[in-house]
């Protein structure tokens, strides 16, 4: 069968959907990955990817005339209550753009089916029978109709959906149930970072996504770093001179070979951060936000597995309770192992002509 991948040209939209696509690649399908911009990194992986996005899709200037002319809309989405007004309209003008490269593609290559992230909706305006691929704590399918809605090519009903959040922390109804697996792409670990330290490990993350005050909760870690008895990562930091003793820096790393290794981690609420550091069983601080992080920051700390604060609210004590508190330990331990027994991408993979894709 063969398979086309759909995402938008972001890294954090394509990482979850690489283990299914290698899976299917594992398992004799053929597989295309179809993105652009910094999302063609996948290109690693060693699936053909194929770039469907026009040059001229920047998020910023898209972001900023949204704002510009929908500033109720704005305020609403930077509180994080925005109700997909604002996603929508983004991602449905990147769908509009996406949509006749992709199906420019197809029509050469005849995909079988489609499997697509939420708001890569362009990704069911092909006229092929689509998969969605749940990448969040969203519904997967009531974000492909927000943005299908915004877009002008039509965008039918997805056969069916891929559900892997954590029950206990999102149900939704019907589709198949597949874990999350972590993917990061490839890349060297320190020797020190693969090894536990001696001492507790806070890792700190920031977005990959461009945005305004992405640096805000590290710079607000790094301020009290030097009050708590532990030893901080940064990842990709703003800057590396003048930081506390204990205190140490790093470039891009595979997130899934780090976080064995970490006793908690600080970060800007991502959907894949989070299920990443769920899979793994890490207790976490997530900063809420706009998109889906203040919902992503809601929910971990309703399921007792993290806990929420903006840059503003992190203290000392603050960190020293991510690391020593045993029901934060004890919660993510519990949803780590109810990720486990769902059913793996593999698994899926192995039964793929035998799902309601047809």
């Amino acid at each position: 069968m063969r398979v086309l991948v759909v995402s938008a040209p972001l890294l954090g939209h394509v990482f979850p959907l690489m283990p299914l696509a290698l899976a299917l690649r594992e398992t004799g399908h053929e597989v295309v990955v179809a993105t652009g911009g910094e999302a063609l990194r996948v290109r690693d992986s060693g699936l053909r990817v194929e770039d469907v996005v026009p040059a001229g899709v920047r998020f910023g200037p898209m972001a900023l005339r949204i704002m510009l002319r929908h500033p109720l809309v704005a305020k609403r989405e930077m509180r994080g209550s925005g109700r997909l007004d604002f996603v929508s309209r983004l991602f449905g003008r990147v769908g509009d753009a996406m949509t006749e490269p992709l199906r420019a593609f197809a029509r050469g290559w005849r995909p079988d089916v489609v499997v697509h992230e939420p708001l890569a909706a362009a990704g069911s305006a092909l006229g092929v029978p689509s998969v969605v691929h749940d990448v969040s704590l969203f519904d997967g399918l009531v974000l492909t109709d927000a943005v299908g809605a915004r877009m002008k090519a039509e965008v039918r009903s997805p056969a069916t959906v891929l559900r892997t959040a954590p029950p206990s922390l999102a149900e939704f109804p019907g589709g198949e149930r597949m874990r999350f697996v972590p993917y990061s792409g490839d890349g060297e670990v320190p020797q020190w970072l693969a090894e536990p330290s001696g001492t507790p490990r806070i890792l700190v993350s920031r977005s990959t996504a461009p945005g305004p005050g992405a640096g805000r909760m590290m710079a607000a870690v790094v301020r009290v770093a030097g009050q708590v008895d532990a030893e901080f990562v940064l990842v990709r930091p703003d800057r590396t001179d003048g930081l506390p003793g204990n205190v140490r820096t790093v470039g891009w790393v595979p997130m899934p070979r780090v976080l064995p290794f970490c006793d908690g981690i600080v970060h800007h609420g991502g959907a894949g951060t989070l299920l990443g550091s769920l899979a793994a069983g890490v207790p976490q601080l997530v900063e809420p936000g706009p998109g889906d992080r203040t919902v992503h920051a809601t929910a971990i700390t309703g399921r007792g597995a993290g806990l929420r604060a903006e840059p503003s609210e992190v203290t000392a004590a603050l960190l020293t309770q991510l690391i020593e508190d045993s029901k934060l330990q004890r919660a993510a331990g519990e949803v780590r192992a109810e990720m486990a027994a769902m059913p793996s991408p593999h698994e899926v993979a192995q039964r793929w002509e035998s799902l309601p894709i047809q």
